[in-house]
């Protein structure tokens, strides 16, 4: 599997930069709007409707759609939180996409204080491309640049204000 990387240093403490980031609420702030993305439904760990959930806890699934730049049909998928963790001035907190348009995909959001006032943020993601598969894998990244460029600019931007 390929894997993109990019981390970014927020002037925020650990507590408000990963508060932000454990909510529907941030993912939607923080994706592109050239993305076009709907939460469609969220269901809790014990599979019950959870659309006003406070927090993105493990297990919980969040059914998505996107339509880059507005084009082509939606592209659906769900992203089920796999891990969530804090403690000792760190916290990460893992997804994997089930049914979307990558065939693999594992994203990890790691928070660590670097400061009373001061967090870096990294997300690290491992994927397989459609089709393809491995041997274009590291082409991928060049999708991702602008994606996540964009999501640390709106994560400054919104917590540093």
């Amino acid at each position: 599997m390929a894997t993109y990387q990019r981390e970014v240093r927020v002037r925020a403490p650990l507590e408000e930069v990963w508060e932000f980031h454990s909510r529907i609420s941030g993912l939607e702030a923080l994706t592109p709007d050239w993305m076009n993305l709907r939460v469609e439904g969220v269901r809790g760990p014990d599979g019950s409707s959870r659309d006003d959930a406070e927090v993105l806890e493990t297990g919980t699934a969040v059914r998505m759609s996107m339509r880059p730049f507005g084009v082509g049909p939606r592209q659906r998928w769900t992203s089920r939180i796999t891990r969530r963790e804090e403690g000792d001035g760190a916290a990460v907190f893992e997804d994997v996409m089930e049914g979307g348009p990558f065939p693999e995909w594992h994203h990890s959001h790691q928070f660590y204080a670097i400061a009373d006032d001061e967090t870096l943020l990294r997300d690290r993601v491992e994927y397989e491309l459609p089709v393809v598969g491995d041997l274009l894998g590291p082409l991928g990244s060049i999708g991702f640049v602008p994606m996540f460029r964009d999501r640390h600019r709106r994560t400054k931007r919104i917590l540093e204000s």
